[in-house]
């Protein structure tokens, strides 16, 4: 098995657990190798690469041209230009998502990895998720969705809004299991830190008459990563924070007696989502298959936040104290 070599582009938040779970996939004998970090921060690229013993540079081109493989981990704004170096280098990219930051340029990362025969692969990792893995195929037809992804403010992607940085993983989920996207959408965005939407509501409406009620929050107190599936009778609901599911029933006992909920919690291995996403993206390369999330995936999300955006009021700036 050839040995394949994994370059992290990105010494940021992301950045660091992708490069660590790489190191530790090589310990493991799993065929693959830390080939080195780039940031263009060079200090912040040094003080990663030393830490994990690898070679460190803010030159892109130089390390994606002795890589086989590269993990993008910039800022969104910046994806673009650096998936699009990689492929050309003959990488196979793994990036995370937003796929880029406009429409347009998910576009040509698209068709420049078909051109180039590469892999590329989205980092929507919710689907590498326990919780999501155990209750996906237990879903049919739910009527409503609702969805909450919350967390603190962190000074982390705000070059966009708070819809493509936090909504998308759950625009993405609701549209591959819905099977197509929103035919209406009606939302709201408020300024609180940035200069861009930081709370977004979005009630999205499917050709077939679903509804779902979406909320992401990047000024919470509190973080949470819930969504909840609602049917005829009952409802799942996922906690992706905690990795936990349950199943909400309505029982009709034999005896006639009033119906009543039951509930059934799930039971959920807690894994290693980022770890179990890179796995699967290295057997994607090996063997040329489809990544969970590829491309097209990820465009296609991306395409529903811009929708989400347009459907906004004109936002107003955050009040001056």
């Amino acid at each position: 098995m050839k040995e394949l070599s994994i370059v992290v582009i990105g010494a940021g938040h992301m950045g660091r657990h992708h490069a660590q779970k790489v190191a530790d996939l090589a310990a493991t004998g799993a065929g693959v190798r830390l080939a080195g970090v780039v940031d263009i921060v060079e200090q912040r690229a040094g003080d990663l690469g030393r830490r994990l013993g690898v070679p460190h540079s803010a030159d892109t081109e130089a390390m994606v041209d002795a890589a086989d493989i590269a993990i993008v981990a910039v800022s969104t704004v910046g994806h673009y230009e650096v998936v699009r170096t990689a492929l050309l280098a003959g990488c196979d990219v793994l990036v995370e998502k937003p796929i880029a930051a406009t429409l347009e340029e998910g576009e040509a990362l698209i068709a420049l990895a078909q051109q180039t025969g590469r892999v590329l692969q989205v980092g929507h990792l919710e689907w590498f998720n326990n919780a999501m893995r155990v209750i996906r195929n237990r879903i049919h037809r739910p009527r409503f969705i609702e969805a909450h992804r919350m967390g603190p403010y962190s000074h982390r992607a705000t070059d966009i809004d708070v819809v493509r940085d936090l909504m998308i993983h759950d625009l993405e989920i609701l549209q591959r299991l819905v099977g197509e996207p929103p035919e209406r959408i009606e939302a709201i965005g408020i300024i609180v830190m940035s200069d861009k939407a930081d709370i977004a509501n979005a009630r999205l409406t499917f050709p077939d008459g679903r509804v779902a009620n979406l909320t992401a929050s990047r000024v919470s107190l509190v973080p949470m990563r819930r969504l909840r599936f609602f049917q005829n009778d009952g409802y799942f609901s996922i906690d992706f924070l905690e990795q936990t599911a349950a199943v909400i029933r309505r029982e009709v006992p034999q005896d006639g007696a009033a119906a009543e909920l039951t509930v059934e919690k799930v039971e959920v291995d807690r894994g290693d989502a980022l770890l179990g996403q890179l796995k699967h993206f290295v057997e994607a390369v090996r063997t040329g298959s489809k990544p969970v999330v590829d491309g097209a995936e990820g465009l296609g999300a991306l395409r529903t936040a811009v929708r989400v955006n347009e459907a906004m009021p004109p936002l107003e700036d955050a009040p001056t104290p």
